[in-house]
């Protein structure tokens, strides 16, 4: 019994999960072989089913590119009718028709080609065939055509609108408007509409070329039916043009019908609107927006029930038109008085939301809270925001943002950006949570050449300026001067790129400060997803807590530490937790984890780290002037005033000798953040390594020393 059940599982399985598969194939043969009568009448119930359930679906659904497999649909329908029409046109033309006297039978024949046949032709064949032809014009030349028209042109203005669309989601995202999850769906939403209508513009044509077969089909069985009646079968001319007529328009009842079905499906699929709403609830929506208009149509309709039905003396059409219009008299009333109650409950809502309502209070009005990031610009640099000219600056944002993220596996917060018209002109201001984190002046239209060679060049004509990045001389030169700073070999670049570079380094140089309990919770939510044990392990074993986490992510974006190995981060934490919760213990075994990436951070092309060793001397005086404070803060130093000389002359000699490089002082574990705690202030830019994230690198990261940090002979 348990074999037999599985058996019968796997079948189930194998249909649930190729069963369009199967239906394909199923099709295909439908239109080769024979098909008994039984179940062509089966499938034509089916088939015209499908084409109701089409059209409702279509009706209720709120937009066009929600439904998206109704292209395919389509192709699977129309195939599948042609099949249909195949196999019952075989039918009519092999089937056996009895003439007994008057009357004709036709037991061969399916069984709902005659009830469709005796529907429209009733007793007339004539009067049956001119609703046939009717039907058929109605379908061709109004629904089929026209939807076909709107679905072509509906595709050409959605792929057209793509990039703008896009475009607008990435502006939005950069300026604060939505959040990433936000900006990802409306994205996703955009890609469906745009699949959907690319689509749709070729499926329209299935709709329409099946329309034009069932003609030619038709026109066969009339033609085809004649023939085998009359030659074959021995029929007089009236008996086969009645049989073989009805039957004609029964099968191409059957046939056209579910074919208008979709083509007025489609019609209304791509004239849709983009809202929420389905048809239903827009159509109530229009239509009832103005109770006066059904009031004044109330009243056009009792004008004309005692204008016509008098004159005519038909008190029947008098009774009938003014009790319409007082029926649409009362409805318009009815409109007004609930759309006056919503308009009065909006006003509230609206006031109640303001405060205007009752006694002002602080809690009902909006806390201003400040932007994570914010651009403010001059009213010349607001071009760089303008959707009509190109908004070079939104675009570069949402780089900026995926750098940091690849980078320095910072999570960087939407960058709110507004213009300032305190501000001059052509100048920025970047702001942390509302502070000042560097402004600078840029020129539209020129191009800031910038001596990055370190030798002198050519002088250029331009106006003089700093490079806001690195500090480095440049010139504003206009586009006629562009060729001769390039040749002069200047570096160009844009204004756009200038802001985005300052920006970029602003960015990685506050990194600590960006990152926040909504970013590293963010990331923990990541980290849990892959590595689900190790979270668990920090979180729930060492009892660390989010905020510690955050600190010790913090104090590494602070030395320009990528935090992007989350992996290893925890592992590092998980290891020594257990042993000290001290942020500053944990920050230093995180960074000995992380020793590869730390050391091949400053080595050069072929893995050499250039780095001046701290004297034994100097690591003891640090070591016995070091202050740690009881609240957890940074450990500081605190040296009195000869060895704050003695270790200012020290350092500053060593360090001179690193020339187009950055500075790195290699010392004992301990020391390190003291000595980074000290240098920090006085000789920014200068790293500090310890010997164990050395030792950790391994092989990867040859070590070349420079020399040694040591007190002078002359001081000793």
């Amino acid at each position: 019994m348990a074999n037999e059940n599985r058996v019968v599982d796997r079948i189930l399985n194998f249909l649930k999960q190729s069963y369009m598969g199967v239906a394909a194939i199923f099709i295909i043969i439908f239109m080769i072989i024979p098909v008994p009568k039984v179940l062509v009448d089966v499938m034509m119930v089916l088939n015209l089913s499908l084409c109701i359930i089409v059209l409702l679906t279509v009706i209720t659904i709120p937009r066009a590119a929600d439904f998206e497999s109704f292209p395919r649909i389509i192709l699977f329908q129309t195939m599948f009718g042609l099949g249909l029409n195949i196999s019952s046109t075989r039918l009519i033309l092999t089937g056996d028709i009895i003439t007994r006297g008057n009357r004709i039978e036709m037991p061969g024949q399916s069984n709902m080609v005659q009830a469709f046949a005796k529907i429209v032709t009733g007793n007339n064949i004539v009067i049956g065939f001119v609703i046939f032809v009717i039907l058929i014009v109605v379908q061709v030349i109004v629904i089929t055509k026209g939807a076909t028209r709107i679905s072509e042109v509906s595709a050409r203005f959605t792929l057209d609108s793509m990039q703008p669309k896009l475009f607008d989601v990435d502006n939005r995202l950069n300026s604060g408007a939505i959040s990433d999850e936000e900006a990802q769906e409306l994205k996703a939403q955009i890609r469906r509409e745009i699949d959907f209508y690319s689509t749709m513009d070729g499926a329209s044509k299935f709709v329409s070329g099946n329309v034009k077969a069932g003609i030619v089909i038709t026109v066969v069985n009339l033609l085809g039916g004649f023939i085998i009646g009359m030659v074959m079968k021995g029929m007089p001319f009236d008996k086969a043009l009645s049989s073989y007529s009805s039957l004609t328009i029964g099968d191409g009842l059957l046939s056209q019908l579910p074919a208008m079905m979709i083509s007025f499906a489609t019609g209304i699929l791509v004239t849709g609107t983009k809202t929420d709403d389905n048809l239903a609830q827009q159509v109530i929506n229009d239509f009832s927006r103005a109770g006066g208009n059904y009031q004044i149509l109330g009243g056009v309709l009792i004008a004309l029930g005692f204008g016509l039905g008098l004159m005519a003396k038909d008190y029947t059409l008098l009774f009938m038109l003014v009790i319409f219009g007082v029926a649409f008299i009362f409805v318009g009333g009815k409109m007004n008085k609930s759309n006056q109650k919503k308009e009065e409950k909006k006003k509230a809502q609206s006031q109640k939301e303001s405060g205007e309502s009752g006694t002002p209070s602080a809690a009902k009005q909006d806390y201003p809270l400040l932007d994570p990031l914010s651009i403010e610009l001059g009213f010349a640099l607001i071009p760089l925001v303008d959707k009509e000219k190109g908004a070079e600056l939104t675009g570069r944002i949402a780089n900026i943002r995926m750098e940091a993220a690849n980078d320095m596996g910072l999570i960087v917060p939407n960058i709110h950006i507004q213009d300032n018209m305190t501000l001059d002109p052509n100048e920025y201001v970047f702001k942390i949570h509302g502070i000042e984190a560097g402004r600078a002046s840029i020129k539209l239209g020129y191009y800031m050449a910038i001596n990055t060679s370190g030798m002198p060049l050519a002088d250029i004509s331009g106006e003089r300026t700093t490079d806001p990045t690195f500090g480095l001389d440049a010139i504003w030169v206009s586009e006629e001067k562009r060729a001769d700073a390039e040749e002069a070999g200047y570096t160009l670049c844009d204004p756009s790129t200038v802001m985005a570079t300052h920006i970029t380094e602003l960015i990685r140089a506050n990194a600590d400060i960006i990152l926040g309990s909504e970013e590293v919770k963010k990331m923990m939510d990541k980290a849990t997803e892959r590595y689900p044990v190790l979270v668990r392990e920090v979180l729930d074993n060492a009892k660390m807590s989010y905020g510690q986490i955050e600190r010790i992510l913090k104090n590494l974006l602070a030395e320009r530490v990528s935090i992007r190995g989350i992996e290893t981060i925890l592992s590092a934490i998980s290891d020594y937790a257990p042993v000290s919760k001290d942020i500053w213990f944990l920050t230093q075994k995180v960074r000995e984890a992380l020793g590869l990436q730390i050391c091949k951070q400053y080595a050069d092309r072929n893995n050499k780290l250039y780095v001046m060793v701290l004297s034994q001397n100097l690591t003891e005086m640090v070591m016995n002037h070091a202050l740690y404070q009881n609240d957890g803060s940074k450990p500081m130093v605190a040296l009195d005033p000869v060895d704050g000389r003695k270790w200012k002359s020290c350092i500053s000699a060593a360090l001179a000798q690193f020339q187009n490089m950055i500075p790195i002082i290699l010392c004992a574990p301990d020391a390190r953040q003291l000595v980074r705690s000290l240098v920090e202030i006085d000789m920014p830019g200068t790293v500090v390594i310890s010997t164990n994230e050395l030792f950790n690198a391994g092989k990867k990261v040859q070590v070349e020393v420079i020399g040694e940090i040591a007190e002078s002979k002359e001081g000793m």
